[in-house]
Parts: C-alpha cells; structure tokens; sequence
C-alpha cells in the first residue's frame, strides 16, 4: 500500500464498480453472504476481477496498515505495483 489509489469498505466498493472506476476488488472470506454475492454480481457485470482474500476481516485491515476491520476493497489505481496481473494469473 506504498502507491496507487484504494477504497475501503461495502460503499465505497460499490460505488467505485458501478463507476468504472474499479480495477481490482478483494473481500475478506468472513464477509457476509449477501454482502459477498452483490459485490461479485457488480464486478461480474463491470467485468472486474475479485479476489477472495484468505484470511478475515481483521487480517485484510492489518494487511492495509489500518487499525480497523476491511471487509472488502477495491484497488483504483495499482500504481507501480502488479497485484491484479499476479492475482489474476494464479487463478
């Protein structure tokens, strides 16, 4: 999380797909069910790629250097890193 833009949280996910504006979204594995499928429907119809993040939703905010739990998020700009090549290749 050195460089590149990012939007965390259920809102502003959603928000930041339905405006094209999302490149890349990754949920944590104890977000609701609900919750999990409206998000992958948006980005299936965005045609934008998820990641299920192995871990829950403490762990994928510690994993983005905050004190607070992130159940999912949405990458807007990857900056000068390669996540959503690598990610997309190993699935």
């Amino acid at each position: 999380m050195k460089s590149g833009k990012y939007t965390l949280g259920y809102k502003t996910t959603i928000k930041s797909i339905t405006t094209n504006k999302g490149k890349f979204i990754i949920i944590a594995n104890n977000c609701p069910p609900l919750r999990r499928s409206e998000i992958e429907y948006y980005a299936m119809l965005a045609k934008v790629g998820v990641h299920h993040f192995n871990g829950n939703n403490v762990d994928l905010g510690t994993a983005c250097g905050k004190y607070y739990r992130v159940s999912c998020l949405s990458i807007v700009d990857p900056g000068d890193s390669d996540i959503i090549k690598t990610v997309s290749g190993d699935q």
